[in-house]
């Protein structure tokens, strides 16, 4: 049976279910009707799953959860919190960049392209993954929650121990059961680092140095943050 989306191939099969549920068919209608409008929707098609393809399901080590797509132009490009390189980092951005190099002393880096690190196994899964331009969260409830929820029930069932980093309570609250039945994995919050909250516990929480010692324990490669 056809899936109403195409998806990197260890993420299709331990998926597989979830791809073929109805209410998957009724949101790819609903972003196919919101693609032909005039207003664009972010990400384009092609990098709606980029996350999936740039972090296949066996070499997720870290998940940073993220909320929405940037809604800007050019900006989201199906990572959580990176933009292409040309395009500039948004505050968000640039407050994690702040930590980066307070915390592991790496230099701020000049675009805000994180796809080296969705390359070493940190997995930017946003709770939603389209949105229209210039309107936050105008695809919330239309169903990708409930996909990404899903994601995330199978990789707190994995075995391999997995890094949460919830930043912020959106985040916090999608992955509210994991301390409860996961105690295997690892689960680093803050507040997010938008400039409204950064300055209230995101800077200065030095997840970065925490994540890579944690790594280390389980004999894993720590992440290179420099980008």
């Amino acid at each position: 049976m056809m899936t109403p989306f195409e998806i990197e191939i260890s993420w299709k099969n331990i998926l597989a279910d979830e791809l073929h549920e109805p209410y998957l068919i009724t949101l790819a209608d609903f972003i196919e009707k919101e693609r032909n409008k005039k207003i664009p929707v972010h990400p384009p098609k092609e990098q709606m799953f980029n996350a999936f393809y740039k972090t296949p399901f066996e070499k997720v080590k870290v998940v940073i959860m993220g909320q929405d797509p940037y809604h800007g132009p050019n900006q989201a490009h199906g990572l959580a919190f990176s933009v292409p390189e040309g395009i500039p980092p948004p505050p968000s951005l640039k407050n994690i960049y702040k930590e980066l190099a307070s915390d592991v002393n790496i230099q701020v880096p000049n675009h805000g392209n994180l796809i080296l690190w969705a390359e070493q196994g940190v997995l930017l899964l946003n709770a939603t993954l389209t949105v229209r331009e210039g309107a936050a969260a105008s695809h919330h409830k239309k169903g990708w929650e409930s996909f990404t929820d899903a994601v995330v029930r199978k990789l707190a069932n994995r075995q391999d121990p997995v890094i949460f980093v919830l930043w912020g309570k959106n985040a916090q609250d999608k992955c509210r059961f994991l301390n409860q039945r996961n105690s295997h994995h690892f689960v680093l919050t803050a507040p997010h680092p938008s400039p409204l909250s950064a300055h209230q516990g995101f800077l200065g929480c030095k997840h970065f140095s925490m994540i890579n010692q944690l790594l280390i324990k389980q004999n894993k490669t720590a992440i290179n943050w420099q980008i």
